[in-house]
Formats: structure tokens, C-alpha cells, sequence
């Protein structure tokens, strides 16, 4: 088998769907297989993976175990050649894995492999590429450095690269990690003594001492609605903290003055999660333009939505206003088309949702720190 998809989930049952459907269409041609690992979700996500992908191997664990020991669980049964550790709250587009697979087949010494991930309105999430947070790249990222003077301290986003150049980075984010199976067991998996925020920095970090190389690859969009799995809140804090603690005490010599320094990083950073992950005023459109060629869906949404809903062509462009929300239907487009329109139209004032295939709701988030929405269709 060439590969296997590995997609821990908590709690985001309609997420994980779109992700699982996104993931269904995107290995057709391919041998793979999908690994659902339910964290104990206190939702309907299992009776979901039942109902809708009765195919799909699903592991039910009976407690939240942690991102680490969540993902190697599913590796633990996986048998391809190849995995790819995925978030719920992702959408691939139908040639991700093709693309990804045969980059990383034509590299010697191949680490982790990540891809270009977008947010929910299209935007470039810099936390795609990063280098590895030395306390000196660190202290660089706490005064906005790197925002300042790029060339000189962009070293934790590893803005050497653009996001549309591939190449050679040391750190890559846990929604999308490709690599061989057998170099993951060679590390030994993540690393269950850290429950979550820095396990991917150090699965990365641990590539890189067995003398692999990690890429980030820019060729192939990957939506990450982001903020969906995780409320940030006091638990968050908590958790962050001790997860940068465990980071920098493995992998690094700690004296004292680096120790008050990282506490101090650490606390900063925290902070600036929660004020970031604290969700914003949710404004409503006044228009609404669905993509699709189904007039009965575009009726039972006006009537949900009680607004105007405009139903049109996806060739024709979108008049810029700032009020819109662009609603596509599945049913009618593929994900590859869906991921290029959210990026063509980013920073245009639109904001985007998604109706899935064969699905009765609207998914989508405006931001990369709030929730995410979803809107059920009665009647449907």
C-alpha cells in the first residue's frame, strides 16, 4: 500500500466529514487507505463515520489520549508506505496526495513533507514553514522582528522561502505532515509526554537529527479552518506552556538566563493565542452568491438564510463587496476549484462557506482563530 491517512478527531464531527469526503475523493487513484482515530468525542462523530463511511477503518478510543498518542495509534495499524498525519478540520484538494507523494519520491533523504495551507477566507497560514525556535529565533519572533526585517530574523516562519517556492525548512505543522512510515516508527512516533502545541516542532526537529531533510511544498492548497479543534482558552494556556517547556528542556541545554527568558516567551505567546483565539463579532452578509446550477438549493437556502441569495456560474467573476459570502456547492464543484476560487478572491471582502456533497448543512469560517460555522438546511 502507498499510503496511509491518518485524521485524529475531537469533537468536530462536520469538519471531520467534509475532511473524510475531501480525503475519499482525493486518493481514487491511488492505493490508500483512511485512519479515523475518535478522541472520545462527546458528539456525534462516530455514529457519522459509521453512517456515512461504513469503509473506513474508525478506531474509538474511550478517553481524549492526546494529540501524540491519538496519531500513533493510527500509525500503529497503518500499513502504507507512505502516511500523512491530517487535521479534521482540512481540505484537500483532489490532487494533494498525488503531487505530494511523487515530490517526495524524487528526494534523497526525505524527512516530513508540508504543503501550502490556507485559512478559511484563502489567506496563506505562515505557520506552514518554520524554523526551528532556537532561543534566539525566539526572541526574534517575540519582538516582531521578522515582520520588520524578513531577510535578517525571518528565520521562524522561514521566510528564505515565499509561500509559492518550495524548499528546504526545518519545522512543519501537524495539519498536514507526509513521510515514510518507517522513518515515523524510527523516531519513535510523537512523543506522548507532550499532550499537544509542541509535538509536531519536535517530530520535525527529531527528522532533522536523523540526518533527514523536511520540505515545505508549495504546489498543492490546503484548506485549514484552524482554531475549529481547539477553544482557546485557561486549559490552552496551561497546556502551551508546558508543551514549549518539554520542547526546549529535550533538545536544548537550559541555564538559568535562558530559562527566565523561555518562561517569559512562553507567557507572551500564550497570551497572544488566547487574545487571538478569543472569537470576533460574527458580522451577517447582506448577499449571498451561491455557486452551483441547482435552483432548488439556492430556494431552501434563501428561505433558511431569509436574505437574498443570487445563484451563478463559477466562470463568472464576483462584483468586490464587502458583505458578501460566497456559498459553494459540492455537489456541482470539486476541491481543487473550490481551494483556487477561496485564494484567487482572498482579501476581497468576501467570506466563504461550503455545502458538501449529499450533506443538509453550510460549513465554513470567516477567520483563522474563531470556530468555524456551521448552518443546517431544513428541508433539504
Amino acid at each position: 500500500m502507498q499510503l496511509s491517512v491518518i485524521i485524529l478527531n475531537y469533537n468536530v464531527r462536520y469538519f471531520l466529514e467534509l475532511c473524510v469526503l475531501s480525503v475519499q475523493n482525493a486518493i481514487q487513484n491511488i492505493d490508500a487507505e483512511i485512519i479515523v482515530i475518535d478522541n472520545n468525542s462527546q458528539d456525534d462523530s462516530c455514529e457519522m463515520m459509521k453512517k456515512c463511511f461504513p469503509n473506513i477503518k474508525l478506531i474509538e478510543n474511550k478517553e481524549n489520549s492526546g494529540f501524540p498518542k491519538g496519531n500513533n495509534i493510527g500509525v500503529k495499524v497503518a500499513q502504507g508506505e507512505y502516511i500523512c498525519i491530517l487535521n479534521p478540520d482540512t481540505v484537500v484538494a483532489e490532487d494533494t496526495f498525488t503531487k505530494v507523494l511523487a515530490f517526495a519520491k524524487k528526494q534523497k533523504d526525505i524527512g516530513i513533507v508540508g504543503v501550502k495551507l490556507i485559512d478559511g477566507t484563502g489567506n496563506f497560514l505562515p505557520e506552514s514553514k518554520r524554523g526551528t525556535p532556537t532561543p534566539f529565533v525566539a526572541f526574534t519572533k517575540i519582538l516582531g522582528l521578522y515582520k520588520i526585517f524578513p531577510k535578517t530574523f525571518g528565520q521562524y516562519y522561514a521566510q528564505h522561502l515565499s509561500e509559492n517556492e518550495t524548499g528546504k525548512v526545518d519545522i512543519l505543522v501537524g495539519a498536514f505532515m507526509l513521510m515514510k512510515r518507517d522513518l515515523y516508527n524510527g523516531i519513535g512516533g510523537f512523543d506522548e509526554n507532550c499532550f499537544m502545541y509542541s509535538d509536531d516542532i519536535d517530530l520535525s526537529y527529531m527528522a532533522l537529527k536523523k540526518g533527514k531533510t523536511n520540505y515545505y511544498f508549495h504546489e498543492t492548497a490546503v484548506i485549514h479552518y484552524k482554531g475549529e479543534s481547539t477553544v482557546k482558552d485557561g486549559t490552552y494556556m496551561k497546556r502551551f506552556q508546558e508543551a514549549m517547556n518539554f520542547f526546549y528542556k529535550k533538545h536544548f541545554r537550559v541555564s538559568f538566563l535562558f530559562s527566565v527568558f523561555m518562561k517569559m516567551g512562553i507567557v507572551f505567546f500564550s497570551m497572544v493565542k488566547m487574545f487571538q483565539g478569543k472569537p470576533k463579532p460574527k458580522s451577517n452578509p447582506e448577499k449571498y452568491i451561491l455557486i452551483s446550477e441547482n435552483e432548488i438549493l439556492r430556494e431552501k437556502l434563501e428561505n433558511q438564510l431569509k436574505k437574498s441569495v443570487l445563484r451563478q456560474n463559477i466562470t463568472k467573476s464576483f462584483a468586490e463587496n464587502a458583505t458578501t459570502e460566497i456559498i459553494f456547492d459540492q455537489n456541482y464543484l470539486d476541491f481543487k476549484t473550490i481551494i483556487k476560487t477561496f485564494e484567487v478572491n482572498k482579501n476581497k471582502g468576501f467570506t466563504f462557506k461550503i455545502i458538501p456533497e449529499s450533506s443538509d448543512y453550510v460549513i465554513g469560517s470567516n477567520s483563522s482563530f474563531d470556530r468555524g460555522e456551521v448552518i443546517k438546511i431544513s428541508d433539504f
